[in-house]
């Protein structure tokens, strides 16, 4: 059996990463073939006092994947401090199958199993499952099929989508549906079902994501899947057939509790920008959109559009503090403050959303350059109303409006200009092609 005697020190450091991974990953790739016996998924099973299931569930899932899966695997047993028969049975299982590990951690969190374990295994394809099985055993394969494909990073099971099959209470039922809208609605999240304990995830991608990810208990599964969905990784989703287990030991006021804390911590740590999510950047490998073509700006469709919003969002909230401004001040002094405040949340605006910089790296000069093409934008709105003012004294205020929407226009293209060539350039290099470092093997007569 192995221990992880380091498992505390392991988490203490989260957002820490190592300087020898270069600064995005590389390109999704089929695994190619392997050295006969590497395995190529490694199935962890986080344990808490399971010595009445444990056994059974793990021979099951070995005579599964020894029937059905394609390729060489390994099944490691997380013992999460249990203070039952739950690590003499999971050595015994080691003793006993060859495919099985059994890990123990002195220290109780699904999370710290799961970031332990998978930060130490070789295998290219790392998931989890909770130890009652839960979920049917038939949509193993196609969970981490795409993950070994190179079409996705991570991939998840849901119990939510359309063509599921789920038995349970409407209790459960009821604080899973709850909780996924509120991570829509909190984290803007797109997937579709959070905790369901059925994931898998590329071993090149949990080296940079974990590290990332504070919780080391049951909001582990969430904060993983927001920040890689917020980095632009790829999660696929897979329907399962999924019957409750009504002997659970989760206890779900606490969990809900816990969750919805670690909700609060990781919309403000996105909100704010500290987390280093461009380090999860990765090529689409032959996304043909990714492609560079002569004298075609490499996403210049999709910055513009963005650019467009912001501006156009801006431009509503210019018009808006300055008629608030002009019932107590007069038009110059109305525009150069309305300006200003909407340049700001401009450019912020723009850096996060537009041009993708996250962090506080630069942020002051950032901010600094955009009051820069402020003054441009003031000299052109400014001027005009002069120039009206000259042609046309005692202007009606909807005369004032149009005038300021016209050359906000003009700003606004000259703006967009500015923050593509000199306040936000594409500094990225294209990443050099990598060959992933554990490929894969079809099983035959290998194992």
């Amino acid at each position: 059996m192995r221990t992880d005697p380091s498992a505390t020190s392991a988490t203490t450091a989260p957002h820490a990463v190592s300087p020898a991974h270069p600064m995005t990953l590389p390109a999704r790739r089929h695994l190619p073939v392997s050295p006969a016996g590497t395995a190529v998924l490694d199935v962890t099973v986080p344990v808490y006092n399971e010595e009445r299931d444990l056994e059974r569930c793990v021979r099951r899932l070995h005579a599964h994947l020894a029937d059905t899966f394609p390729y060489a695997f390994r099944i490691t047993v997380a013992d999460n401090a249990s203070t039952d028969a739950t690590p003499l049975i999971s050595a015994r299982l080691e003793r006993e199958i060859p495919e099985v590990r059994a890990f123990r951690l002195e220290e109780k969190g699904r999370g710290r199993a799961l970031r332990t374990v998978w930060s130490a295994s070789d295998a290219p394809v790392l998931a989890y499952m909770d130890v009652d099985l839960s979920t049917d055993l038939n949509a193993l394969l196609p969970l981490v099929a795409p993950l070994i494909s190179g079409h996705s990073d991570l991939a998840i099971g849901s119990r939510l989508a359309r063509s599921s099959r789920v038995v349970r209470g409407a209790k459960r039922e009821f604080i899973s549906r709850t909780y996924n809208l509120i991570l829509r609605g909190s984290l803007s999240a797109r997937f579709s079902d959070a905790q369901c304990g059925f994931k898998a995830i590329r071993r090149d991608v949990a080296q940079r994501l974990l590290p990332m990810v504070e919780d080391t208990g049951w909001f582990f599964d969430t904060e993983m899947l927001v920040l890689a969905e917020r980095a632009g990784l790829r999660i696929h989703e897979v329907p399962v057939d999924w019957v409750d287990d009504p002997a659970s030991t989760v206890h779900l006021v606490s969990t809900a509790k816990d969750d919805l804390l670690g909700v609060w911590r990781v919309g403000r740590a996105l909100a704010v920008g500290a987390l280093p999510l461009d380090r999860l950047a990765r090529p689409f490998g032959d996304d043909p959109r990714d492609r560079r073509l002569p004298g075609v700006p490499g996403g210049l469709a999709r910055q513009l559009v963005g650019f467009c919003v912001v501006g156009a969002l801006s431009t509503l909230l210019y018009l808006a503090l300055y008629a608030l401004a002009r019932t107590g001040a007069g038009p110059q002094l109305a525009n150069a403050a309305a300006l200003l405040v909407s340049t700001v949340a401009n450019t912020a605006a723009n850096r996060r959303l537009t041009f993708g910089v996250r962090g506080r790296d630069r942020a002051v000069r950032h901010q600094a350059q955009g009051l820069a093409v402020f003054a441009i934008g003031l000299a052109l709105t400014s001027g005009s109303l002069a120039a009206l003012g000259a042609a046309h004294a005692g202007a009606a205020h909807s005369t004032e409006v149009a005038v300021l929407v016209a050359a906000n226009l003009a700003a606004t293209v000259l703006r967009f200009l500015l923050f593509r060539a000199w306040v936000f350039p594409d500094r990225t290099a294209a990443p050099a092609d990598r060959t992933p470092l554990h490929p894969a093997e079809p099983k035959g007569d290998a194992r």
